[in-house]
């Protein structure tokens, strides 16, 4: 008997076990309507140390900054205003302008009486380009840099992408003819802040295995995947290689960490390669905030070669790169949820390391920066 038993319960178990398991465990669908990817916003119920960081710790350089166009004395108030309770000390206007607008956002810095708050990068003409191109554009670099003008950027991601010169092609960022301009650079002694591309998901089919997913639909200017108007991915960022390869005795920064913070090791195998290449942080909070240790390891190890950069000129937003390079807190919202559907988690990176990273690197790599307002460079 109760063997029988024993043998009833054994049969009950392995046919439960094998209904069990012809349950799928992922992808089933629910019994009620789902919501869609914009309706749901679960409410985390995880309760954790929290550490709001308004301020920077040091004294900040923005070296991607774009703040509204600086040729009124309200304006500039305006953004001074912001940047004190931010502890930002000094913007680069990467809004880059050049001739009289150049001039005209200098003059009016300087008449507000805040020369020590800006500095100005130029911008280079990349329409048209043709025999003769190169000498122009690199003679009126010149001529911004004698204006006051610190660097050339932003170069925006149109260069590789829809740029197109005088004969229809597109122009690739090797092109010969611009060899003089960034070689005038180099001589003058300015940084090329460049940006190329973007995510290299917005290269990647539009489907729903794709991260980017929600913000391609929103954004139809932000899909490059259509390959009879756009290069792939991996062929710009080569392009790219071959004109930093080229002009080794220029400085280049690369605008959102290269678009390379879901994979650091290819960023880190760059800095290996090209010892003149440094990168802005730019946009890619998102990344760095989701994988908080192998980030903080990075940046530790480069720390020589990182700028502190935000982009879009929004104070409110600033105090999230703050809590994700100062703090060790976990699972906190990022600040546009297009960008990124996951929390981000802090780096707590050494102060030695945020010092280089808010503005050692800039005060190193720009030169006539001002210099109050920056502890030990006075």
């Amino acid at each position: 008997m109760r063997l029988a038993s024993l043998i009833l319960f054994l049969s009950l178990f392995i046919v439960n076990q094998q209904a069990q398991a012809q349950i799928p465990r992922r992808n089933r669908t629910p019994e009620i309507p789902p919501p869609t990817i914009l309706e749901y916003k679960p409410l985390s119920t995880l309760i954790v140390p929290e550490h709001e960081v308004p301020r920077a710790k040091f004294p900040t350089v923005d070296f991607h900054g774009h703040p509204p166009v600086l040729n009124s004395r309200s304006t500039i108030q305006s953004v001074v205003t912001a940047m004190d309770a931010l502890n930002l000390q000094v913007i680069v206007q990467a809004r880059g302008s050049s001739g009289e607008v150049l001039k005209r956002q200098i003059q009016a810095v300087r008449a507000a009486g805040q020369e020590d708050r800006f500095v100005f990068f130029t911008t280079v003409d990349l329409r048209n380009v043709g025999p003769g191109s190169g000498p122009r554009i690199a003679s009126q670099l010149e001529e911004d840099v004698t204006t006051g003008a610190v660097g050339i950027g932003e170069i925006g991601k149109g260069f590789g992408l829809l740029t197109r010169k005088a004969d229809g092609s597109r122009l690739r960022m090797d092109d010969s003819e611009l060899d003089v301009v960034w070689e005038t650079a180099g001589q003058l002694g300015i940084p090329v802040f460049v940006h190329t591309g973007d995510p290299a998901e917005f290269f990647e089919p539009l489907d729903f295995e794709n991260e980017r997913w929600l913000e391609m639909a929103l954004f139809p200017n932000r899909r490059f995947n259509n390959r009879s108007r756009f290069p792939e991915f991996d062929e710009l960022m080569e392009e790219r290689d071959r004109m930093l390869e080229k002009h080794p005795n220029t400085t280049w920064v690369l605008a959102h960490m290269s678009w390379y913070t879901q994979d650091l090791g290819r960023l880190g195998e760059l800095f290996d390669r090209f010892p003149n290449v440094y990168a802005e942080v730019g946009a890619v909070l998102y990344d760095l905030g989701r994988q908080p240790r192998f980030a903080r390891d990075f940046f530790v190890k480069y720390q020589d070669r990182i700028l502190f950069g935000k982009d879009s000129f929004q104070p409110d937003e600033y105090s999230y790169y703050w809590r994700v390079f100062e703090t060790e807190d976990e699972y906190f919202d990022y600040y546009r949820d297009y960008h990124a559907f996951w929390k981000l988690y802090g780096m707590g990176l050494p102060d030695e390391v945020l010092r280089k990273v808010y503005y050692e690197n800039a005060l190193r790599i720009i030169p006539n920066m001002p210099k109050d307002g920056f502890p030990g460079q006075n």
